[in-house]
C-alpha cells in the first residue's frame, strides 16, 4: 500500500515510511491511495468473527501488500488481549466501551497497534526513533503504556498543564523509563503546535529519527476502525440499520468510522458530538469551516480548536459538503447540558458515564429524537468514568468504583517537566 500527502497525491510514501515520518514534508496528513472494498463474505460473516479475526481480515485489505498473514496475526495478537462490548441500554440505544484496555481508554486501541507495527518494523534493523505526542487527555496515558519498554522507541508526551484530570496526569507520568512528560503552560493546540514544528524542523530531524503517535499518524487511525466493524457485527442480526455517535476532539475517532464505511461497513449515519469547541457542527451547520482557539471544558480530551483530522474526515467524504452533510450530523453541548446528560444516563439506565461518553449520548438523543425503535442507535464510551473521578463523583452526587489499576496511579509520584509554549525552548530541551 502506497500512501500520499492530502496537500499533494504525488507525495508518495511506503507504509513504513507512512508511520516513522508520520508527516509529509508539505505538513499534510497521510492517506492510503486506495482503500479497499471488503468481501461481501467477510460483511456476512462479522457476526461469527472475534475482534481479533476483524482486525487481520481489514489489515490484510489494507496492508497486506506489505504484511503477510502471519506477521498481521503477530501484530493483532500482541495488540489486543482486550475487547470492546456494545451493552443495551433499552433495546435500541447501546453504549458501546472502549475503556477495557491497559489505560481504560480508546486510544489503546491506536497506541498498542501501532507500538505493535513499529516494532515489527524495528526488529528488522538497528534504528531508534524518538515519538513526539501531543495529548489533551487519554492520548498520552495509552501511549504511554503502549509503547514503555519498548526497545528502541523513545516517547516524549506533551500536555496542556492544568487541563488535564489527575488520573490522566498520573497515567503519563509515573513510568519513567523511554517514557517522559512535558507539562506545557499552554492548551493542548499549544501542544499539538510544538509537535508539528519539530516534525518539518530540520535541524531536528537531521538528529532524530521522529514519529508522532497522535491519530496524525495514519496506524493510529486504521486500528481503530476495527470497532466499529465490532460493534456492527454484535447488533447484525437484529436487521436494523445503525447510526453512530461519537465525542469528537481531533476526529480521528469520526474519520476512522467513516473508513470503516469507506471498506464497506452498512453505516446509516455518523454523529459528531462535540463540547463548546464546535468547530466541524458549525462547518455542517454553515458550510464555512472556521478553526478558533480551543476553549477548556468538563469533557477536557474534546478541547480542540482546530482538529487535525478534518481534513481526513473530509477527503474521506469526497471534499464535498453534500455527501458530508448526508453522512455526518453535528451536535455541540456545554457543560451544563453536559452535567445533566451524566445524571440521566445514571438515572434512567443505572449507567455511569465520563463527561464525552455524556456528550456523545447527548448527539444521539438529539439525533434519534422520534425515530425511537427505528434504528440501533450505538453511542461511543471513550473513557472509564474512574479517569475523571472527582467530576463524576460531584456530578452524580454519590461515590463510583475505581479500578484496581487506576486506584494504584494514584499513590504514585508525578514525575514531568516544565516547559512553555515556545518551540525555541522545547528544540532547545530536545537538542540538549
Amino acid at each position: 500500500m502506497q500512501f500520499h500527502s492530502t496537500k499533494n497525491q504525488n507525495l508518495k510514501a511506503s507504509l513504513e515510511e507512512a508511520i516513522f515520518k508520520s508527516l509529509p514534508a508539505d505538513n499534510g496528513l497521510y492517506m492510503p491511495d486506495a482503500i479497499p472494498n471488503l468481501p461481501k463474505r467477510f460483511l456476512e460473516a462479522l457476526p461469527d468473527l472475534s475482534f481479533n479475526e476483524i482486525a487481520e481480515e481489514v489489515t490484510l485489505n489494507l496492508l497486506g501488500d506489505d504484511l503477510t498473514k502471519a506477521e498481521v496475526q503477530q501484530i493483532v495478537g500482541r495488540a489486543f488481549d482486550f475487547y470492546a462490548p456494545v451493552v443495551p441500554l433499552t433495546d435500541d440505544l447501546y453504549v458501546l466501551e472502549l475503556f477495557h484496555g491497559p489505560s481504560m481508554a480508546f486510544k489503546d486501541f491506536g497506541a498498542r497497534y501501532m507500538a505493535s507495527l513499529m516494532s515489527h518494523f524495528l526488529s528488522k534493523s538497528d534504528k531508534e526513533i524518538h515519538i513526539l505526542v501531543a495529548t489533551s487527555g487519554d492520548t498520552g496515558g495509552a501511549v504511554a503504556q503502549g509503547f514503555h519498554g519498548v526497545p528502541g522507541i523513545r516517547v516524549t508526551i506533551l500536555y496542556p498543564s492544568g487541563k488535564v484530570s489527575e488520573i490522566q496526569e498520573k497515567q503519563l507520568t509515573t513510568l519513567g523509563g523511554n517514557v517522559t512528560a512535558l507539562e506545557v503552560n499552554g492548551t493542548f493546540d499549544d501542544c499539538q503546535s510544538l509537535v508539528k514544528q519539530a516534525f518539518l524542523d530540520q535541524e531536528l530531524n537531521r538528529k532524530f529519527n521522529l514519529s508522532s503517535a497522535n491519530s496524525i499518524n495514519i496506524s493510529r487511525l486504521i486500528p481503530q476502525s476495527f470497532y466499529y466493524f465490532s460493534a456492527y457485527a454484535q447488533l447484525a442480526k437484529s436487521g436494523k440499520p445503525v447510526v453512530f455517535s461519537v465525542p469528537s476532539g481531533n476526529f480521528g475517532n469520526l474519520s476512522a468510522g467513516l473508513l470503516a464505511w469507506k471498506m464497506g461497513l452498512p453505516v446509516e449515519k455518523f454523529i459528531a458530538a462535540t463540547n463548546l469547541n464546535n468547530v466541524v457542527p458549525r462547518y455542517l451547520d454553515s458550510g464555512s469551516y472556521h478553526p478558533e482557539p480551543s476553549v477548556a471544558t468538563l469533557s477536557n480530551a474534546m478541547d480542540v480548536g482546530n482538529p487535525s483530522n478534518f481534513v481526513r474526515l473530509s477527503r474521506l467524504l469526497n471534499d464535498d459538503l453534500h455527501t458530508t452533510r448526508n453522512m455526518v450530523a453535528g451536535y455541540y453541548f456545554d457543560d451544563r447540558q453536559t452535567q445533566a446528560a451524566m445524571r440521566e444516563v445514571n438515572e434512567l439506565f443505572d449507567y455511569v458515564v465520563c463527561p464525552h461518553t455524556a456528550v456523545a449520548y447527548l448527539g444521539l438523543k438529539d439525533f434519534l429524537g422520534n425515530r425511537a425503535g427505528q434504528v440501533n442507535g450505538i453511542f461511543l464510551s471513550t473513557a472509564h468514568p474512574a479517569k475523571f473521578l472527582e467530576l463524576v463523583e460531584d456530578t452524580l452526587g454519590q461515590k463510583i468504583t475505581i479500578p484496581e489499576n487506576l486506584e494504584k496511579l494514584l499513590s504514585k509520584e508525578k514525575k514531568s517537566i516544565k516547559m512553555s509554549a515556545s518551540f525555541a525552548d522545547f528544540k532547545s530541551w530536545l537538542l540538549q
